[in-house]
């Protein structure tokens, strides 16, 4: 079987210092520990039988926020197998009172809070912002941007938004290695699509980028933002803004459906969608050092089926 012909729904995650995949059947995490060996945290995972998550255009808003809840489990708990939480230093006052006032809760509190602050920050970056310099740019322009003008504005302010923030990202050292770890999630899938045998010298050659990568999906999300938030107001900036969040499950349940129909499919049309998602992964990957490789190998075997294309995608 080429690597054209297998598509595995084998997809993945990168945490700190290792990788989640989850497959079919299981979900596995490898992480690289302080006294440099790897950490294997292996879980059964449940298909997806309920109607909504199986159901097109409906079961993308579900599946994405089925995988941002575990992937945010693994970020919180690759924090603690790789040593990043231990700290040495006497706990603050501070610190003190908020574990005497939450007890072992302590640490999903502080998850929730930051989830919750994530949400926020995401709603004024990618829907408040860019709806006020639209307007703003309209009212230097004395008004005669047409609706349909400035929906398309405010999608380009939406994607540069986006770049801006992933190329800042970056230059955080910690992000750096998980963006590395990333590229080792990607190269290890490929090299399992083509069949061969998952070595560090196998996945060494094949490719960091991959159109069913979360980088490709949430670009797809802004694109097709633009033509649905087209239809919204721009007679009021906060009603504007509270329509696009109420539209947002339309909008990635088309997106869902596309970034599927780009990972299975190899022609000129999936090329064509696959690759803007594919460029910006330049800044959301980077090449690994063999070390990772290795994590992400020890992370993939547990979750490849036993039967044979049971997880064709």
């Amino acid at each position: 079987m080429s690597k054209e012909q297998m598509k595995t729904s084998i997809g993945g995650q990168a945490v700190i210092e290792g990788v989640m995949m989850r497959g079919p059947e299981k979900t596995a995490m490898a992480v690289r520990q302080p006294n440099g060996e790897i950490a294997l945290e292996l879980w059964a995972g449940s298909s997806p039988t309920a109607w909504y998550k199986n159901t097109p255009f409906i079961r993308g808003m579900f599946n994405f926020i089925d995988m941002m809840k575990l992937g945010y489990k693994c970020l919180m708990k690759s924090a603690e197998l790789s040593g990043i939480d231990m700290e040495d230093e006497e706990p603050s006052k501070w610190e003190k009172k908020l574990k005497g006032l939450f007890g072992d809760k302590l640490m999903g509190v502080i998850a929730g809070v930051a989830m919750v602050l994530g949400v926020g920050i995401a709603v004024m970056l990618f829907m408040a912002l860019p709806t006020a310099l639209s307007k703003g740019v309209n009212y230097l322009a004395g008004g005669v941007i047409p609706n349909i003008g400035l929906s398309f504005l405010e999608g380009g302010l939406k994607i540069i938004i986006f770049i801006i923030y992933l190329a800042m990202v970056r230059k955080m050292p910690e992000m750096k290695r998980m963006f590395s770890y990333h590229g080792a999630e990607h190269k290890t899938i490929a090299c399992y699509e083509a069949k061969e045998e998952l070595t560090i010298e196998n996945v060494r050659k094949y490719t960091r980028f991959h159109p069913r990568c979360g980088t490709s999906f949430l670009l797809i999300v802004l694109i097709i933002s633009i033509l649905v938030f087209s239809v919204v107001t721009w007679q009021n900036g906060l009603i504007r803004v509270a329509l696009k969040i109420l539209l947002l499950p339309f909008v990635v349940g088309i997106a869902y459906e596309i970034i599927k129909l780009a990972g299975r499919y190899d022609n000129w049309i999936t090329r064509m969608i696959s690759a803007p998602g594919l460029c910006l992964q330049k800044l959301t990957t980077n090449e690994p050092d063999n070390s990772m490789i290795e994590v992400a190998i020890a992370s993939i075997k547990p979750v490849i089926p036993t039967q044979e294309g049971a997880d064709k995608w």
